[in-house]
């Protein structure tokens, strides 16, 4: 008598397996939608409560209306004939046109840079989680998505770099999953968003070229792109296309000797590495921050140096990703140490070490970064100048050429002609904006700047608006 043939039952995956596929899938998302929120809404906020920290949202609040308007980046802000593709290189901008089409101001730009940081998030939390576990995962992509240099991007307002840190992300969590082709498509548009991005896609080549005999032609492919891409940007392009046939920053470089002083410099590196759990600096991909931090402590320039502006938001997936790639895979049991993959992963005291660096260096910071501004009522509560420069903005008649200083600056580019107050203006303006308060006047602003503005350029202005210490003069 023949028996039924047995039935073999479908195995389910142990709980703790299911919890990590779980956590997989729904922290890096969560993490990313965390992410752009706080920081979208700190834009909102600063955009709405009048915080300008510099002059740059003005600029590109102006470069994507110029886009939006299916017109070259000419951005009078910086003088009435200047492409802002001589400034920098950062063709890869041109994707803001969209954006301007659907939400025409600076507040958008905000918002999109938010998006680009938080998305960076998920790449790097996922492949956390898988490597390390749901635990473990977790906090390295919370340290991620909190860190310093994106906490300081967001808070200094839009940059080009927000386009980089996704394109970071995506590229080096490829490679450390050895997706050697994937790794470079990610990589090799970086040479779009800035000039001195080629010279980290040359680096990245390079790291692909010695990780592996089989991957040598892709990596020198690579290196060979971003090289000749920050040659040709740097000594060809910008000079091209820049008033002064230069490229603007030469100036800002010192002696190499100045790399080492003054000590901010050294603060900023311990920083990184600290995000790097420590353990980083044995994986080759710390390499990469070389380039950055190369132009940036021979700089001049302080905000260089410091981690308190935009310029440490590239290094936070490099730093990122050394801590993975150092820490090891659990599957697997190997790690990397420079460009040996044949190690086994640290003891459990030495990832538990780094881990706890990692975040620590995010958490110790955690009280003194501007997302926290997200959660406090009191920084949501309108200025008491919030009216008076709504009112001045609306004494601007629409589409008028119009100098202002930087409070105003980026509020003003949708619907006006701006010019910087204190730039090399050609063209006389229409109307004049000036706020007392701003820093550019160093405490000094005119008696009257109907009359200032008639010194300046040489018309005849009368003062429309004067509140809350917002004057607006216009010609006639």
């Amino acid at each position: 008598m023949s028996q039924a043939p047995e039935t073999t039952r479908p195995t389910r995956p142990a709980p703790a397996a299911a919890a990590s596929t779980r956590s997989r899938r729904i922290v890096p998302a969560v993490l990313a939608l965390l992410g752009a929120l706080a920081y979208g809404l700190l834009g909102t906020q600063q955009f709405r409560n009048l915080v300008s920290r510099s002059w740059d949202l003005g600029i590109f609040t102006q470069l994507a209306r110029s886009y939006g308007e299916l017109r070259a980046p000419i951005v009078p802000i910086k003088g009435d004939a200047v492409n802002l593709l001589g400034d920098h290189f950062h063709p890869l901008l041109v994707l803001l046109a969209p954006v301007w089409w659907v939400w025409p101001s600076g507040e958008a730009l905000l918002w999109a840079q938010a998006l680009l940081l938080g998305i960076s998030a998920i790449p790097l939390t996922r492949l956390a989680i898988d490597r390390l576990g749901a635990g473990p995962g977790t906090v390295v992509g919370v340290a991620y998505v909190f860190s310093f240099g994106l906490q300081s991007a967001a808070a200094v307002q839009f940059h080009e770099i927000a386009f980089a840190v996704p394109l970071l992300a995506f590229s080096l969590t490829a490679l450390l999953r050895g997706r050697m082709p994937a790794a470079v498509l990610w990589a090799a548009p970086l040479v779009l968003v800035k000039e001195d991005l080629g010279l980290t896609v040359a680096v990245l080549g390079l790291v692909i070229a010695l990780r592996g005999r089989e991957h040598r032609r892709l990596g020198a492919a690579l290196a060979g792109w971003g090289a000749a891409w920050f040659a040709l940007a740097t000594f060809v392009i910008l000079p091209a296309l820049n008033t002064a046939g230069q490229y603007d920053y030469t100036d800002n470089l010192g002696s190499p000797l100045d790399v080492l002083w003054p000590p901010a410099k050294w603060l900023t590196t311990a920083m990184l590495l600290a995000l790097a759990g420590g353990i980083g600096a044995r994986s080759p991909l710390i390499w990469l921050i070389v380039p950055t931090l190369a132009w940036r402590f021979t700089g001049t320039v302080e905000f260089y140096w410091d981690w308190g502006w935009h310029y440490d938001a590239v290094l936070m997936p490099i730093a990122v990703a050394a801590l993975l790639d150092a820490l090891g895979d659990r599957r697997t049991g190997r790690a990397t140490a420079w460009l040996r993959t044949d190690r086994p992963r640290p003891a459990r005291p030495v990832r538990t070490a780094a881990l706890g660096l990692c975040a620590a260096v995010t958490l110790v910071l955690g009280p003194q970064m501007p997302v926290l501004d997200v959660v406090r009522p009191q920084a949501w509560e309108p200025t008491w100048r919030a009216e008076p420069a709504a009112g001045a903005l609306e004494a601007v008649p629409d589409d008028a050429v119009l100098a202002v200083d930087i409070t105003l600056m980026a509020q003003a580019v949708p619907d006006h002609d701006v010019q910087w107050l204190h730039g090399p203006n050609e063209r006389v303006p229409d109307c004049v904006l000036g706020d007392w308060y701003a820093f550019s006047w160093n405490g000094m602003p005119p008696d009257d700047l109907a009359q200032w503005a008639g010194q300046e350029w040489g018309a005849s202005y009368r003062t429309v608006y004067d509140e809350g210490g917002f004057a607006v003069a216009c010609r006639g």
